[in-house]
This record gives C-alpha cells, structure tokens and sequence, in this order.
C-alpha cells in the first residue's frame, strides 16, 4: 500500500488565493510546526516578515534557521540586515551575488555606510543593463540622484554622475528635491531654492497620495528650504517658515533634531544660551536605522560644543573632547577630529585670547603633537598676535616629523593640500617665493606617484608657481603637471595655457598647433583697457615695495588724501587743566626755561637769561699769571729740595 505524499508549502500556497502577507506567515508557521526544518517553509516564513517590515523576527527567523537558510535565502538575509541598522553585515553577504536584486541591495547598503563612490557604479551598471523591472528605471533614477548628492557632500562630485539638473529631473517630486540637494552642497544655492519649490509643488499635484502622507513627504523639504534661506541671509523668511514647522510630526527623528537645530539658530528670540542648550537637547536620539552621514553628524556635533561653551561647560567640552580624540586615528585630516580638536582648545582656553590662550593650549599641544587641529588652531593664534614666524616654525616642525615616518598615512596628511595651501600662505606672508614653490612642487611630485587622480587644485597651483622660474627643470616639471591636466581635461583652459607657457621656451615642438591656436590673442585680452589712463592713475605698489621715508611726502597722482591718524592719550597723562579739543602745547615737556616763550622776571633773571643765550657776548674772564716752570738741569738730580717742615722732628 503506497501513501500519498504531503503537499509542499509553496503547491498549497499556489493554490489558495492568500494575498495577505499575515495569512501566509500563518501559513507557513502552521506548516513548521509539522517540521521545523523545512526550509521552504521557513524560506516563505522570512518573504512574509519581510513583507511585514518586521526585520528584528526575520532576522531572528534567519538565526534559528541556522547556516542553510541563510544561504538558500541569502537576498532576503542581506535586505533583513540593512533594514536593521546592520548595513556593512548586509554588504558582506550579498557582495558576492551577481544577480539584479543583490545588485540593488549592495547599492542600497553601500550608501548606507557611506560608501558612495561604489553605489554610484552599482546603480550606473543596471542602468545600462536590460531586463529590468517595471517602474525600475524610475527608481534607479531617484537613487542615482541621491548618491550624486552625498558624493558632492563629501567632497567627491567630480566622479557624480549629474553635474547639472535635466529636464527629466522636473517630472516627479524625488528627483526634483534629489537635484536640489546636488546644487545646494555645490554652494549653487539660489537653484537649489527653485528645485526646492519645484518639489514641494509637484507632491502637492500627485493625486494617489493622502493629504497625510503629501504633509509627510514635504515636512523634510521645508526642514532643507529652512537652511537654504539661512545660507542666503534670508534670515527673516527662515524664522517665519520654522515657526510653522510642527516638529512633533516629522517622522525621521534626524530630520526632526536638524529642523530644531536650524530653527535655533534662525530665531533671533533665543539669546538665552542656557535655554538654546535645553532646546538643542530635546529632540529624541535617532535610532540605528535613521542615523545622520558622517558630514551632518559632523556639524551637530560642533553646534553642540558651542552651546555647552557658551553655556561655560568648559571641563565638560574639555573631557567629552578628549575621549573622542583619544578614539580617532592621528594624525588626520578628517574634518570630525579636527573640529572637534579646536573645541577641545577652546575649551583648555576657557575663552581667552590671544597671547593669553596660547599661554594654555601650548601644553595641550606638547601633549598631542600629532593632532592635526590642535596644531592649525595655535598657528592661528600665532598670526592673530602677527607671530608669522613662530606659526612657520611651528608647522615646519610638524613637517619634518611626518617625513621620518614610514607610513603611508602620515605621508598623506604630510601633504595634504589644505595643509600645504596653508604653508604656502605663510611663505607668501613674508615673501618666501622659493620656499612656496618647493613645497608645492614637492606635494605635486609625492601626489603624482601616489594617486591616479592627484589633486588638480594642488598640481595647477604647483604648476603656475613653477612657471615663475627660469630653471629649465622647472619649467619641464611645469609642463609635465600640465600636460597631465590637460589630458584628463581637453576643454580645460587654464590647463592648456599653463602647458603652452611652459613649453614655448624650452621644447616649443611639444606644443600642438591646434592647441596653440586655441587660445585667446593677446589682442582680445587686452581690449578695452586704456593704458593711458593707468598710467595716469600711477601703479600701486605692493606692501614689500613701499616708497621710502624721504619720498613718502610725495604725492602721486590718483592717491587720495589720508588724513594723519589721532593719537589717543592715555589719562592719566592728561595735566588737570586739559580742556577738550583745546590745542595742546607743544613744548610742556621742555623744561621751562627752554621753552621758546619763556621770558624771565628781575634783573637776575634777566641777566642770566642773557648769559644763555646763544651767539650772545661773552664776558672776559681774568686769568691769574702763573710761576713759570722751568726745567732742571741735567741728570736726575735737578728737582728743587722742599723746605723742612715747621715744628720739632720734621721730616722730608
């Protein structure tokens, strides 16, 4: 006798009409309490938590079913760990799967941890693949702009795919505030604003969505529109749209903190810094699945360093500070550990100036040499107090120990090009034209063998510096860095100007003819200035090159009058007869008798008033006739014998 085979669980579900997900997950509990290691039972148990957005039970399905579901259901496991907060667990699993959907979740994960340079090549990849799902394109579009915006955020737009909004971007409300987002973190803020209003316009039109769910996804438009008004100096419209703002509402609770924090700092009613530091800390902390990216956070945890210091948290700020840099790798140039070093100063200086707070962040600084922000906050205080030198000293020091390491990473922060642009500075400060050029040519070299893509701000600022040499070398180096960027970049002018200048003289049978002809004629450089005019005007002169005391009197034409600088006097200089705006005199600090318009009182005085004066008469003064000496004679014995003195005994 033959029994029947029990059905599968996915042969029932194909044959029952079960469209709601609560159903089938009953279903599939039913069947695994017949057999817990079904898997299929347990693969269909995952798909309906899911489906649930219950991601905390699937992921505790998932552990209870051990290593072979996670490998059956390896898509789902990867989706179950990003939507629980767990992105770079959710990498590792699915990185391996080249499949459509797998390739949508490592995108999804990857922004997540901020990896966006990866999420960009994900999503340009199935954009340019066939077979993808309805509506996908659509998808993949909003997300592409998303990834473009946060690359710009962290400083990578030039491998962003969009660098201008198209017309395609208009169409629907994601996309619109997608773009806005690109221009606004490239500083092009008066777009963003129009995006902005383009957004919030197209989800008002969208009939499918509730009023509700429209408030919902408009409540974060607003929120970024209050920044963009702030970065304006609209100030006022800022103010008014945060009081409308109802914060309670707003889903994200980082959205929430960042629309608190803004309408703080657009309100001109919260001078209470006490009161703002209440306020700033009232919002709920986000979860792990709603965190900030790392250049929000970054900012948020600077305002709240101002805050407790102006609320006078200075230990506070001090030790709070220095627990995050102690967890930070140094040194760095990452700008979290940097900012958060200069709070860390501020608060060692208890808010003192100057000379007086370098006085106490001296020996934070011997403490922690390597500390890249610490280090620029002193050079700072240096140039405050005009102490160019000992800013120059201090980062030349700083310099010489990171080239005796032999890490990679020191190298790097060794030339990092804010730090190098800062050396530079201080060269030019105090005219060091050589110096500025080795070091910028120095930091192309290092720069050139380490990266492929080197930094281009650095190799044309290297490259223009070296142009200004008649060193043939130099002039060659100039090139080379210049013909690098002119490769990368044909439409690059600076780029083709700087190889033409600095081949012309040394190997003019580099240059190309068209490239050569595609630059300006000096002729349409110089239209519209009358030289004339200039020269009439005079030529100003740089501060190194100032006209000399004795020819400081001269007036040159076009200078303008300056009106010689009132000195201010102190006190209790003052004498007690001062009457304001009455002329002083000249002469008070001359003796009295040495002052021209001093005239003497008596017949005395006027006598010897007489006396003193110069080129006056002299009087003859007798002169008493002296005995004449006259010399002895010969030998040593020729002097006259005194006289014996009077009284008994007297001796010679």
């Amino acid at each position: 006798m033959m029994t029947t085979p029990t059905p599968s669980l996915s042969a029932l579900l194909a044959q029952t009409h079960l469209t709601d997900h609560s159903a089938v997950l009953n279903a599939a509990n039913a069947s695994l309490k017949k057999s817990k290691t079904d898997i299929e039972a347990q693969h269909v148990r995952v798909v309906a938590l899911l489906n649930l957005e219950r991601y905390a039970d699937t992921l505790d399905a998932f552990e209870k079913g051990g290593e072979k579901l996670k490998k059956s259901a390896g898509l789902e496991y990867a989706y179950a760990l990003y939507r629980a907060g767990r992105p770079k667990e959710a990498v590792e699993v699915v990185k391996a799967d080249e499949s459509r959907g797998a390739r949508h979740v490592l995108a999804q994960a990857s922004y997540r941890i901020e990896d966006f340079a990866r999420a960009a090549r994900i999503y340009q990849e199935l954009a340019s693949q066939d077979g993808g799902l309805e509506n996908e394109e659509n998808d993949l579009r909003i997300n592409s702009g998303a990834v473009d915006a946060q690359l710009e955020w962290s400083g990578q737009g030039d491998i962003a795919v969009r660098k201008k909004s198209a017309r395609e971007d208009l169409e629907a409300f994601e996309t619109s505030y997608n773009a806005a987002c690109v221009s606004i973190s490239r500083g092009e803020l008066k777009q963003g604003d129009f995006l902005l209003q383009r957004s919030r316009d197209l989800c008002n039109a969208l009939e499918d969505l509730t009023e509700a769910e429209k408030k919902a996804e408009i409540l974060p438009i607003l929120v970024q529109q209050v920044y963009v008004l702030m970065q304006m100096g609209k100030l006022d419209e800022a103010e008014e749209l945060c009081s409308n703002l109802p914060f309670a509402e707003i889903r994200e609770l980082s959205t929430r903190h960042i629309a608190q924090v803004n309408s703080i700092a657009a309100s001109k009613e919260h001078s209470n810094p006490y009161l703002s530091h209440r306020l700033m800390n009232s919002t709920p902390a986000p979860p792990p699945t709603d965190q900030h990216f790392t250049f929000q956070s970054t900012i948020l945890r600077q305002n709240k360093y101002a805050m407790d210091l102006l609320s006078g948290k200075y230990a506070g700020v001090a030790n709070s500070s220095s627990k995050y840099l102690s967890s930070q790798p140094s040194p760095t140039i990452s700008p979290g550990p940097v900012s958060v070093a200069v709070f860390n100063a501020a608060a060692h200086a208890h808010a003192l100036k100057e000379k007086a707070a370098i006085k106490e962040v001296l020996p934070v600084l011997e403490k922690r040499p390597s500390d890249v922000g610490l280090l620029l906050t002193v050079t700072q205080l240096y140039l405050l107090t005009n102490n160019h030198a000992a800013a120059t000293s201090l980062l030349e020091s700083f310099f010489r120990r990171l080239e005796t390491s032999a890490t990679p990473a020191d190298l790097d922060v060794r030339f990092a090009p804010g730090l190098i642009a800062t050396m530079v500075s201080l060269y030019a400060i105090q005219g060091r034209k050589s110096h500025s050029k080795n070091e910028l040519a120095r930091a192309a070299s290092y720069w050139r063998r380490k990266s492929k893509t080197p930094p281009k701000t650095l190799l044309r600022a290297a490259g223009t510096a070296l142009l200004d040499s008649y060193n043939e070398e130099d002039l060659s180096t100039a090139g080379e860095i210049f013909s690098s960027l002119h490769a990368a970049d044909k439409t690059d002018r600076a780029a083709g100007a700087g190889l033409v200048a600095a081949y012309a003289i040394i190997a003019p049978e580099k240059l190309d003819k068209e490239l050569v002809d595609s630059l300006p004629p000096v002729a349409k450089l110089v239209q519209g200035i009358d030289a004339a005019s200039l020269e009439e005007a005079g030529v100003a002169l740089p501060p190194s090159q100032a006209p000399l005391a004795a020819d400081a009197g001269k007036k040159r034409a076009g200078d303008k009058a300056v009106k010689p600088e009132v000195k201010r006097i102190r006190k209790n200089r003052m004498p007690k007869d001062f009457v304001e705006g009455k002329k002083m005199d000249e002469e008070r600090w001359l003796p009295m008798k040495d002052r021209s318009y001093y005239r003497p009182k008596g017949r005395k005085g006027k006598a010897r008033a007489a006396g003193l004066t110069q080129g006056g008469p002299v009087a003859e003064e007798k002169v008493e006739a002296k005995p004449e000496v006259k010399a002895g004679g010969g030998g040593g014995g020729g002097q006259q014998k005194k006289k014996k003195g009077k009284g008994k005994g007297g001796k010679w």
